[in-house]
């Protein structure tokens, strides 16, 4: 397992585990990022990482997208 933020670029992964406190995994649930589901990491930059969900492109900052890992 690692963070997606060191996964392969455009690589669909799935999602292994999401970590954190209750409140940030409910916050990744309601994102659509839950255990089983597929993710894509489409850019990293300095402070943010944009990764796909389903249909949708979502903007973390890099502490979040840790906490997801694949």
């Amino acid at each position: 397992m690692m963070p997606i933020l060191v996964a392969d670029r455009g690589e669909e992964q799935i999602v292994r585990k999401v970590g954190g406190s209750p409140d940030v995994k409910r916050h990744l649930e309601n994102l659509g990022i839950v255990p089983g589901g597929n993710i894509t990491l489409i850019n990293v930059t300095e402070g943010n990482v944009i990764i796909k969900v389903k249909e949708s492109r979502i903007a973390l900052n890099k502490e979040m997208a840790m906490k997801i890992m694949v």
